[in-house]
């Protein structure tokens, strides 16, 4: 059990309570059917003490959570596409696509509307639901390529998907642009926790990140926001990334946990794997806290086994991107992918979109 301090309650690994609670900020707890309630004023300290639990105990009490909020046998597929490559300001140390570094990406300029059209037409074809456009920029730029930009989500908003774009900072103009074209959410990442951030990244701080999102919240767009697992960080750091993240009212209805791609010519390129059961642990983690988001089982599947890949279900991830690319990293190709579907006896997700 774990003292919830904010209202000196009681609830299990599920953060269930009897009872809405309120704290001397308001409520800080809403219940779902279930009566099982979606929290936003965790604790740091209740955050590790969820992360540290023994992972059987910790695999079910997300699973049952899961289940409350979410179909057991239902993934969503998703599909990410770069649709500006390289050459990027940002010396983000995880990144093939930085200026900084010497690594085989070839720089490419903004792709065509009818080729980036063509592309989603061929994921909804293989019922892909939700398509995602990345740009390697500092921040969106303004003019023509902006422009550009907006007729894509126009394009991909009109075959009936999900869209989302990552484009680096957003003003709350562009913000209310891209929500007007169409735009069903928008990724920035939080990458770890705000301690470690200066040691990954020095172009930009924290607080340009959460700018970011208030500008997309504000417009209306729904959040896409999680953080990358395997940099060097130590497990306090997960542990604050998943705070950050659980604390942000409302949460980030997607939440991708990704595992570092280590690329020759970054600086992590020689760090060593990451133990695949800490991927585990913090996608059960990120259930518990945040129930009624997706979680997505993001980059760096490739290095997964498929029994690990099983273990981030069981767990509570509920989404991945498919397709032999993220971005500019590898990633299982669809067909593995829908074997692995059909052996665990899961489904892809049907589109919801009008």
């Amino acid at each position: 059990m774990i003292v919830c301090e904010a209202t000196s309650s009681r609830c299990d690994l599920t953060g269930t309570r009897t009872t809405n609670m309120t704290s001397e900020t308001g409520v800080v707890a809403t219940p779902n059917k279930a009566g099982n309630v979606v929290r936003y004023d965790w604790k740091r300290s209740e955050v590790r003490e969820i992360y540290r639990a023994p992972l059987p105990e910790l695999v079910y009490r997300a699973q049952s959570l899961h289940r409350e909020f979410h179909s057991p046998d239902r993934v969503q597929t998703c599909q990410l596409i770069s649709i500006k490559t390289g050459g990027c300001p940002e010396d983000c140390a995880y990144c093939p696509q930085s200026a900084h570094y010497e690594t085989d990406v070839e720089r490419q300029g903004l792709l065509g509307l009818q080729h980036v059209v063509r592309v989603a037409q061929e994921a909804a074809s293989r019922r892909v639901t939700r398509f995602c456009m990345g740009a390697a920029w500092r921040e969106a730029p303004r003019g023509k390529e902006f422009e550009r930009v907006l007729e894509m989500v126009r394009g991909v908003s009109a075959l009936g998907m999900e869209v989302c774009c990552t484009l680096g900072m957003l003003t709350e103009e562009q913000a209310v642009q891209l929500k007007e074209a169409g735009l069903t959410a928008y990724n920035h990442n939080l990458d770890t926790s705000p301690e470690f951030y200066g040691s990954i990244i020095t172009t930009r701080v924290y607080d340009d990140r959460l700018k970011t999102l208030a500008a997309v919240r504000k417009a209306g767009i729904t959040v896409c926001c999680g953080g990358i697992l395997g940099m060097g960080e130590k497990e306090s750091d997960r542990v604050g990334l998943l705070h950050q993240l659980a604390t942000l009212r409302p949460h980030p209805e997607s939440v991708p946990i990704n595992m570092l791609v280590r690329v020759e010519g970054t600086p992590l390129a020689s760090l060593s794997p990451l133990d695949p059961l800490e991927m585990v642990r913090a996608i059960a983690t990120a259930r518990i806290l945040m129930p009624a988001s997706k979680v997505r089982l993001a980059a760096g599947r490739k290095q997964l086994s498929r029994e690990a890949v099983t273990l981030c279900f069981l767990a509570g991830a509920n989404s991945i991107f498919v397709g032999e690319k993220l971005l500019t990293t590898p990633n299982p190709g669809m067909d593995e992918d829908e074997r692995l579907l059909q052996t665990l006896g899961m489904k892809p997700l049907e589109s919801h979109a009008g």
